[in-house]
């Protein structure tokens, strides 16, 4: 009789290890999900396929401050919960793309719990952008999209350089872990003032629509893009957070761009 105890003892420690390892890994996977952009239906739908795997039964709430995830076995005798914050990350869909393809993985090829901890490992030390190619990269879309709306040549070089400089501002504060909106600010006021000042050189007639699109690369596109998802979706708290957060970078990155023009004395109607 005391073996038999100790027996079922022993088996429901291990049930509860079993759960306790698995949904620490799901809670992670959806906190660096969510840190890197994904949108709450894509967490939902990549964490119940994983968990559909594992053979157990979940409950996941995602907030903007932190994910809950509750596992059970089958026949809901042992549970184990977790909450976490979304990891500390920018914005990556080369992130996203390989969790998401991760799920799939497990899903259909059947890993076991240690190979699917080595590919999770590896995804997350993948080499991140080049700062600097994406600096070079958003100088270049800025000078083409000035010719795309009728700028000359002196304002396309005019727009390289207002984003060169306002991208460098960006990664140096970044790098100084500067509050997010700060940074918006300053790169917007320093593009804005680059641009404006070439107003006032007379070097193109066309120097308005670099002024005006001296500070594209800085709308927080993927922030609306996701808040709009999560409210078709019914996520209203996670969509409100991701909408407040986006409108205040824009209103982070209109300050910056209002006070350029309006240090350079360049007056809105002259755009």
């Amino acid at each position: 009789m005391h073996n038999k105890a100790n027996v079922v003892v022993s088996h429901a420690m291990d049930v509860h290890h079993d759960l306790k390892v698995k949904c620490e890994f799901l809670c992670d996977y959806a906190a660096t999900l969510l840190g890197c952009g994904a949108t709450c239906i894509r967490i939902e739908k990549n964490i119940n396929r994983i968990a559909k795997s594992f053979d157990v039964d979940i409950n996941m709430t995602i907030l903007p401050g932190h994910v809950i995830i509750t596992l059970w076995n089958k026949p809901h005798t042992h549970s184990y919960n977790c909450m976490l914050k979304p990891r500390k990350t920018a914005i990556n869909y080369t992130l996203n793309s390989e969790l998401s393809r991760l799920s799939w993985e497990i899903a259909d090829h059947n890993l076991s719990f240690d190979q699917i901890k080595k590919e999770y490992d590896r995804i997350l030390n993948m080499k991140e952008y080049n700062k600097f190619l994406v600096l070079f990269l958003a100088s270049c879309a800025s000078a083409s999209l000035c010719r795309l709306f009728g700028g000359d040549v002196p304002a396309m070089i005019i727009a390289f350089v207002a984003t060169v400089a306002g991208y460098s501002v960006k990664l140096f504060l970044l790098h100084r872990h500067w509050d997010f909106r700060v940074v918006i600010f300053f790169s917007a006021f320093t593009s804005a003032l680059i641009t404006a000042a070439a107003i006032h050189l007379d070097i193109s007639t066309t120097m308005q629509v670099a002024v005006a699109i001296s500070v594209l690369y800085l709308i927080p596109g993927i922030p609306f893009i996701n808040a709009m998802s999560d409210l078709i979706r019914g996520h209203y708290l996670s969509s409100y957070s991701r909408f407040v957060h986006a409108s205040m970078l824009t209103i982070s990155l209109s300050l910056g761009y209002c006070l350029g023009l309006y240090i350079m004395r360049v007056a809105f109607l002259e755009l």
